[in-house]
């Protein structure tokens, strides 16, 4: 039986055709196993309540590695365990931790969370932040980590870095990991949320912003030249006041005459909303060209119209406004115009289908007028004053012949 040494193995034993098991002289049960293929192992052959048994090691040990296992896998023998099972139960639960692992990741819960919830539970632009905020900023810096390991200090470190250059962004990764931890609590994934207690690191105001009426003006004639669907849309949310995400999602089965109706999965506040249609709004949805499908406002076959910022970009070349702008303001525009023309608070929050101000509390719940005659003039009147503005005569010396579906 040869000396086995790291440079006898090395340089004297050799692959046959055969298998080979070399004994080592150094260690009772130790063997060296040289595959045809030159490939060499390590195995331990015992005997266990009558029966022989063989424990192989794991690959790329050294003589001295080989050596030391097996001697602590024959003084478990001496215990009374067999070395191999005990081998396959260390495995066994070492799988089972790494899938669990894997399981808890802040990747694959995070997976979870935007399909079972905020897919679900919030609207598409909302659902859509939340899955730009996991994939953009927390899953690059939590890579392979579990929901267990992450704490307060963490959650305070990863929003703080990003208010370093987007502090309202900072703002909203804190809310979107808030509502992320609070799902997993209620799921009883874990026992406690780690943002209880961050502060928001970013102080906001309240945006003030409406476009002039001069800006207005330029916002109307750029939406004509930058070609495409989302100039109508945009034009569309001036004339209606609603959100961007209810008018790019527009469907022609929304809309009977000149009400469009939003059902309560279109809506921020999961009510039913009728939208009076004025007579520019309705001409405006009656040039879209009928595409394949049912979206109104399209961006090629039957998708309906979707990344906006190209086109705001091309308007902002345009108008080169003094302060900027975003689409929101749209909405917040037309609710301001539609007050300095005289229209009554309850019936702009109508239009907007807010149910705060004027409806919340007791007369939200036994004040049940819908405010429709009132919407549609209201709508109406808006909508002759911004065409008064893009054809530069006030509402009242111009006479509108657009008829409105009924």
């Amino acid at each position: 039986m040869p000396k086995l040494t790291p440079k006898y193995i090395e340089n004297s034993i050799k692959p046959k055709d055969v298998r080979q098991e070399i004994a080592d002289s150094q260690c009772r049960g130790l063997y060296l196993i040289v595959q045809p293929t030159g490939r060499k192992a390590w195995a331990v052959r015992y005997r266990f309540e009558g029966q022989t048994r063989k424990l192989t090691l794991d690959a790329g040990r050294t003589l001295a590695e080989a050596r030391k296992a097996a001697t602590a896998a024959l003084h478990e023998l001496e215990r009374g365990n067999d070395p191999a099972a005990l081998k396959f139960e260390a495995r066994a639960a070492a799988d089972a931790a790494a899938a669990n692992r894997k399981r808890d990741t802040v990747e694959h819960l995070a997976s979870q969370f935007i399909e079972r919830y905020a897919k679900k539970k919030t609207r598409e632009n909302s659902w859509k932040q939340t899955e730009h905020v996991f994939n953009g900023i927390v899953l690059p810096a939590w890579p392979g980590r579990t929901v267990h390991d992450i704490h307060r200090r963490d959650i305070r470190e990863l929003v703080e870095h990003v208010a370093e250059d987007r502090p309202v962004m900072a703002n909203r990764t804190l809310a979107h990991l808030s509502r992320f931890f609070s799902w997993l609590c209620e799921n009883d994934i874990i026992t406690s949320s780690p943002c209880v207690g961050v502060k928001p690191p970013a102080k906001e105001h309240a945006r003030e912003r409406i476009l002039s009426d001069d800006e207005i003006k330029t916002l109307w004639r750029a939406c004509d030249t930058i070609g495409g669907a989302a100039g109508p849309a945009i034009k569309l949310m001036l004339l209606t006041g609603q959100r961007r995400g209810e008018i790019i999602g527009m469907r022609r089965s929304e809309i009977n005459g000149d009400v469009w109706t939003l059902l309560p999965e279109r809506t921020k506040n999961k009510q039913r909303h009728e939208v009076p249609l004025s007579a520019q709004a309705v001409a405006i949805i009656d040039e879209m060209p009928v595409i394949d499908g049912d979206f109104v406002f399209t961006s090629n076959k039957a998708r309906k119209l979707g990344n906006m910022s190209p086109a705001k970009t091309a308007l902002d070349a345009q108008m080169k406004t003094k302060e900027a702008w975003v689409f929101h303001d749209l909405r917040r525009t037309a609710a301001s115009g539609m007050a300095r023309l005289g229209i009554a608070l309850p019936v702009i929050e109508k239009v907007l289908n807010h149910k705060s101000g004027s409806f919340k509390g007791v007369v939200g719940v036994y004040q049940k007028h819908t405010f429709m005659p009132e919407m549609r003039v209201a709508a109406q009147r808006w909508a002759d004053h911004v065409e008064g503005l893009v054809s530069d005569k006030p509402a009242e010396e111009k006479v509108h012949r657009l008829s409105a579906r009924r």
